[in-house]
């Protein structure tokens, strides 16, 4: 099958080719993010390849269909770019990665929780410098702590595995209980339980429309005062105007972000040339206690792989009829839309 490969960087090329290398289907790789105006690079295309900033909303997906394409493969477990009702109508395919390494995110939570709590960034800089002086960099012991885990699937419940491997006792809150967290001692609870009593707060859950700004200013004020916040999962999950409130007021403590509300722009590019136009971020990047990072919490050999094999896997199964690993009449219904393959 031809494939149109969008947003595409070296290590995806490298580990979709490797993938590719016994199955045969012929990928044409773009740079650009797919949208309305490069849509046209997938003529004659019956699939397009896309990642997490690439925009499928309703004009684009009209444009794709016009042109042939018949299935959306998307190379990420979220499905929040795509207008999956527009391409309901259209009867195109949408599948995706539904779990690639939940160790690799939940590994890169701990480590922004430690990096922010013993402030690594902050002595690495110091001590290049020749400034051994401790005074700014008190941590805090994990074991003891509270860490609320909101959003209780794989990563989630991987990211308490390893918490309570530090001693942590855990909180944790989803609509949809995991028995394997009450195993590892995790008790559920209200959101508002878990805010006003963590002292660290991990997001772990998908963007949909109730999920957006689910940290808002409302949430930020029922957390610990010094609490930490940590998201690794969508950035829309969290309202960065009001983070940066609760931070200059001291209502919170800390500020992990492997995502952003609009990191189109700014994430998987090499901007140090340039003066960063959003100013929300720009303010973000001066906190002491605010720890960025640019979407690399899948970024390990074990996630790449596992996101290649899925996908080149998805892609022959839609080629020969059968079934998708990621085709979604589950996980699509999850968000009220049933996507059915056009054959």
């Amino acid at each position: 099958m031809r494939v149109a490969v969008f947003s595409t960087k070296p290590y995806d090329r490298q580990f979709l080719l490797a993938a590719n290398a016994q199955v045969g289907h012929e990928f044409l790789f773009f740079e650009p993010r797919l949208n309305y105006t490069t849509a046209s690079l997938a003529q004659s295309c019956p699939a397009v390849c896309v990642f997490v900033n690439d925009e499928l909303d309703e004009r684009t997906l009209n444009r794709l269909f016009d042109q042939g394409t018949c299935l959306i493969a998307l190379r990420c477990a979220g499905f929040n770019n795509v207008d999956l009702a527009a391409a309901a109508r259209l009867g195109m395919t949408v599948v995706r990665v539904p779990a690639y390494s939940p160790y690799a995110v939940a590994e890169h939570t701990v480590g922004l929780i430690l990096g922010l709590n013993r402030k690594f960034h902050r002595a690495h800089n110091r001590v290049r410098e020749g400034n051994f002086a401790l005074d700014g960099l008190l941590g805090f012991d994990l074991h003891g702590r509270t860490a609320g885990i909101i959003g209780t699937g794989k990563i989630g419940q991987v990211t308490a595995k390893i918490l309570s491997g530090f001693g942590m006792d855990l909180l944790v809150y989803d609509p949809y209980p995991n028995p394997a967290m009450e195993e590892l001692g995790a008790r559920y609870v209200t959101l508002p339980e878990l805010l006003g009593q963590s002292d660290i707060v991990s997001l772990h859950c998908p963007l949909t429309p109730e999920t957006y700004h689910l940290i808002d200013a409302q949430a930020l004020a029922a957390m610990q005062p010094g609490a930490m916040l940590i998201n690794t999962s969508r950035g829309a999950l969290v309202d960065a105007e009001a983070a940066i409130e609760a931070l200059k007021s001291g209502q919170l403590g800390s500020l992990g972000l492997d995502v952003y509300e609009e990191e189109a722009d700014i994430f998987f590019e090499d901007l140090s040339g340039r003066v960063i136009q959003d100013d929300v971020f720009a303010r973000l990047l001066t906190f002491p206690n605010v720890l960025i990072t640019g979407h690399q919490a899948f970024f390990t050999q074990e996630a790449l792989r596992a996101i290649a094999d899925t996908t080149l896997r998805n892609i022959t199964a839609f080629e020969e009829g059968g079934g998708c690993e990621g085709e979604t009449p589950d996980s699509l219904r999850a968000a009220g839309v049933l996507v059915e393959p056009r054959r």
